[in-house]
């Protein structure tokens, strides 16, 4: 079944990022409006990033919780353990307080942006919990996270995407037990205004397939073994 899914890394003008600074370099004429137009929309973002820190400043602090403003928008990532027990998709009860929070910032701070959900596992094969894969697993769990924006916090379901991508994009090394902790993760991206939800599907789409296409090689590659 194709999954929707999401990010497109934008090439804006001469830009760079460290942390929340951004530095514009002075560019050619007639290029001024439009890094005035681009500091506008970023502003947005760093605003909603502050709003954030300080409603989630424990969780940040217990590292359960990692915000990232980045060229593909505001990401906030989200410790499994914080959302689910193991092999689960099902929200644990913890998880609503810090989803209510990000909820709010969203409509309230970025109430015109999409929001794209992204589902990671680590790399240890599904053994006892009934997922014929970690792709599987990761899928349910970014979407679960949907359904929750949607149902409960009344996110409009026109502006959220989901999408599961397995162990294939680690953080972390998966050869320990603290990366493999790191790896599962469900993120949260606030897209800039310049990535629509629709390209944001599309590729998403196309970069999930990949995943799937590596997962179903592995698991031949095993079986012949």
């Amino acid at each position: 079944m194709r999954k929707p899914g999401i990010i497109l890394l934008l090439s804006f003008f001469v830009i760079t990022m460290s942390g929340c600074a951004v530095n514009f370099y002075k560019g050619k004429p007639g290029e001024e409006q439009k890094i005035k137009q681009l500091t506008t929309k970023l502003q947005d973002l760093e605003q909603a990033k502050m709003m954030l820190e300080e409603k989630l400043s424990k969780e940040i602090g217990d590292k359960q919780v990692l915000l990232e403003l980045a060229n593909r928008g505001l990401v906030i990532t989200m410790a499994n353990d914080i959302l689910f027990d193991s092999g689960k998709a099902k929200l644990k009860n913890n998880a609503y307080p810090v989803l209510d929070k990000v909820a709010a910032v969203i409509k309230e701070t970025v109430p015109d942006r999409d929001v794209g959900v992204e589902g990671h596992t680590d790399n240890v094969p599904i053994k006892h919990s009934g997922w014929k894969s970690n792709w599987e697993l990761s899928t349910a769990r970014a979407t679960s996270v949907l359904h929750y924006l949607i149902d409960k916090c009344a996110i409009a379901p026109q502006r959220l995407s989901a999408i599961g991508y397995g162990e294939f994009r680690p953080i972390s090394a998966n050869e320990t037990r603290h990366g493999r902790a790191k790896n599962r993760r469900v993120e949260i991206i606030i897209l800039p205004k310049e990535i629509t939800k629709k390209s944001y599907e599309e590729l998403q789409s196309k970069l999930s397939e990949e995943a799937k296409t590596a997962e179903e090689s592995k698991m031949t590659e095993e079986t012949v073994k």
